[in-house]
């Protein structure tokens, strides 16, 4: 079914759309969605250097002490 939405057919959607709801809800709401995507984004970032800071806390040193006490 939605195989054949070819351009016309975005276009007549983007338009009903555009008439339904009005250029400054849309504007809003495509405000909300950057603000999400931004959010999601800053919280992988997050994430990520949490889990490579739990990662360098559990690395340990396993040189032996012999050669520790060498150094």
């Amino acid at each position: 079914m939605l195989n054949n939405i070819g351009l016309p057919g975005l276009l007549l959607i983007a338009v009903v759309v555009l008439v339904l709801f009005g250029r400054g809800k849309i504007s809003s709401l495509m405000g909300e969605v950057g603000k999400g995507i931004t959010a999601f984004k800053k919280g992988v970032k997050d994430g990520s250097e949490e889990l490579e800071k739990d990662a360098s806390e559990l690395a340990k040193d396993v040189t032996p002490e012999t050669e520790k006490d060498k150094a």
